[in-house]
């Protein structure tokens, strides 16, 4: 019953998706497009969990096809200073933005580095450490890592307020800004947190990815990906 009621879920929101997910946005000035919205041209990951629907990159898990460690949909291409602007939608669970990122020896898609957490109350646009150090900066801060430590320099807004600005069921935009040292994140073009990296282990560059989290059967989906290299 329980497997009946999960795929019937799926069934509506695929519907839902169709009649919800914004019309194409247009290329902004400086930007290039890296989904085309019709295949996964250019990106690589588990065929199991990953495909095209409704114009939108969707990932979904089952209890029949479980992710056994987290997974990833891996852009071909690398980033060092960029501009990211993506649209996404959280069905349940848990997902996140990998960016300069590395590969994980003997798992297939698995990332390490950082990511623009997408989760529920407690870690929406949070950047975590997947693989790399953990919690880098909670919603909120503006964080300094060095020495190995983690030092909060600055607040950027209580987290609870800042939540208010996300669409928890439906369709929001994430924008992550990476120069240098510094990575910051917003969500619908509210800043969410920021990261400075002056630790020996900062990542200057490396792949961006688009996570399958382990753990119960889950659904996202993404659309409107728009890369800008500085």
């Amino acid at each position: 019953m329980r497997t009946f009621a999960f795929a019937l879920a799926l069934t509506l929101s695929a519907v839902l998706c169709a009649q919800e997910t914004p019309a194409d946005k247009p290329v902004p000035e400086g930007f290039v497009q890296i989904f085309d919205g019709k295949s996964l041209e250019g990106w690589d990951g588990d065929p199991t969990f990953w495909s095209v629907q409704d114009g939108c990159i969707t990932g979904i898990s089952t209890s029949e096809k479980s992710v056994q460690y987290n997974t990833f949909l891996v852009w071909e291409g690398e980033v060092a200073d960029f501009e990211l602007l993506i649209d996404f939608r959280l069905y349940n669970h848990n997902s996140g933005i990998q960016y300069r990122a590395f590969l994980n020896p003997g798992k297939p898609w698995s990332l390490g580095g950082y990511q623009g957490d997408i989760a529920g109350q407690p870690h929406m646009g949070i950047v975590y450490g997947e693989n790399f150090r953990g919690i880098l900066s909670e919603r909120g801060n503006k964080t300094l890592l060095k020495d190995g430590k983690k030092t909060v320099v600055e607040s950027i807004g209580d987290k609870n307020d800042l939540l208010k600005a996300v669409d928890l069921e439906g369709w929001n935009t994430y924008r992550i800004v990476a120069k240098g040292n510094v990575c910051t994140q917003y969500i619908n073009g509210v800043k969410m947190s920021e990261v400075v990296d002056e630790d020996d282990v900062a990542r200057a560059s490396g792949l961006l990815g688009l996570q399958m989290h382990v753990g119960p059967s889950m659904k996202v989906q993404f659309k409107n990906v728009f890369l800008k290299k500085f």
